[in-house]
């Protein structure tokens, strides 16, 4: 066994040679025995039991031991850290961009910690995970927003099993379901409705339509692309950056995941890009790199706000983009005093799409759209895009036939 069982009731005493056991101050109060063992970190750990429970405490030693001969042990007073003390000490150091860091935060703050942030890590159960999942549906969290949070949760429990401070984690279990995220094909614009929306915009904006349609840019790249990433003689844009918040702060980051691409400028875009900038010309704006409190740098930027400095994204979507798309007939006009209709579907990411559908129909191959539109993985580009390719089928008649020697013409020689 582990350790021993101390009796706080009854204390040893030896007098003339003679061993006898007498009653303790604390006798018939409070918790009778406590049992005490040496820990892996070299420190004494201890749990008390009430009278009565000795073989119980002798079973908890039992299987104290075992899991530390298996390997599984987990330090009782460690394991009693809640979720909410172990996630923000993780936030700090789990190695993620910054800014991803901050978005965790805030998702856990806001959707996790009310619900199980006091919960110590050694109680948690799968039930407690499904319950949780319960409520974030009652709240009206849920698709691919309710999956990330999830997945932070996931990702904190297993860190913690790394630590050593839950043997073993929740969401893992088979019961526990993520939450679903309903598939939708792609239905790329057409290119009436492309440039339906580049003639209803602002004229300071309509190139934005040509980056996101002719080179598969997103919304961010293209609001933060610089003078210095046009290279008008290589016919190539450089994707090197975008404008983005942090902590509500605007800042100028690498492109989302880091992917710095190289994407070619078809002709027509150029030549959009060079009127742009004759009537528009570029303007230094100084922000931050990554985070609000990082480096300043300037860039001088192709596209600006009516006033100067950078576009703000929100703005930019509801003042230009919702009312272009309203005169375009993509969403409905408002009634007086109310707001534009939700449009996720028609967001600028649909320009993404649009320029996907017309690389595919020209025949380029997967895995340059992938590195095009800046993913990591071309199986991710094409689950998403693979019902646009042209289909095989005529292809495989014309490979086939073409093997056959030319028909006989009239009947055969008997």
């Amino acid at each position: 066994m582990a350790g021993h069982i101390q009796d706080r009731w009854f204390k040893t005493e030896t007098s003339n040679g003679k061993t006898t056991r007498v009653k303790t101050d604390r006798h018939g109060t409070g918790m009778r025995y406590r049992a005490r063992y040496i820990g892996p970190d070299g420190t004494e750990k201890s749990k008390s039991f009430p009278d009565r429970q000795k073989r119980l405490a002798e079973q908890w030693l039992n299987h104290i031991e075992a899991d530390m001969s298996r390997g599984q042990y987990i330090d009782p007073r460690a394991s009693r850290t809640t979720f909410q003390q172990y996630a923000e000490k993780w936030l700090t150091h789990h190695g993620s961009d910054p800014n991803t860091g901050f978005s965790m935060e805030s998702q856990l703050r806001l959707h996790a910690f009310p619900y199980m942030g006091s919960r110590p890590l050694d109680s948690f159960q799968p039930g407690h995970i499904r319950d949780w999942l319960v409520q974030l549906e009652e709240a009206g969290v849920v698709g691919s927003y309710a999956r990330v949070i999830y997945s932070n949760v996931r990702s904190v429990l297993t860190a913690a099993v790394d630590d050593t401070l839950l043997p073993k984690n929740p969401c893992a279990a088979r019961s526990v379901k993520a939450p679903t995220v309903e598939t939708k094909r792609v239905i790329p614009w057409t290119a009436e409705r492309v440039f339906a929306v580049r003639a209803a915009l602002p004229d300071r904006y309509e190139a934005t339509v040509d980056l996101g349609a002719g080179c598969g840019m997103r919304q961010g790249e293209i609001l933060g692309i610089d003078v210095d990433a046009l290279d008008f003689d290589t016919d190539v844009v450089h994707v090197v950056q975008q404008l983005k918040l942090s902590r509500s702060k605007p800042v100028f980051a690498p492109p989302k995941g880091g992917k710095l691409r190289d994407v070619p400028l078809p002709g027509p875009v150029a030549d959009a890009l060079r009127a742009h900038m004759k009537a528009s010309p570029p303007v230094e704006v100084t922000l931050p790199w990554k985070t609000a409190g990082g480096p300043l740098v300037t860039k001088r930027l192709i596209f600006t706000a009516p006033m100067g400095g950078h576009v703000w994204r929100n703005d930019f979507n509801t003042e230009s983009w919702k009312p272009a798309l309203a005169a375009a007939g993509v969403i409905p006009e408002p009634e007086d005093g109310e707001n534009y209709a939700a449009a996720r579907e028609h967001g600028m990411h649909a320009l993404r799409h649009f320029y996907a559908s017309v690389l595919l129909d020209g025949g380029e191959n997967i895995r340059a759209l992938a590195e095009y539109l800046g993913h990591s993985d071309p199986g991710l580009t094409l689950r998403v895009y693979a019902h646009l390719m042209p289909s095989s089928q005529e292809r495989t008649r014309k490979a086939v036939a073409s093997i056959y020697p030319a028909p006989v013409k009239g009947p055969r020689a008997a």
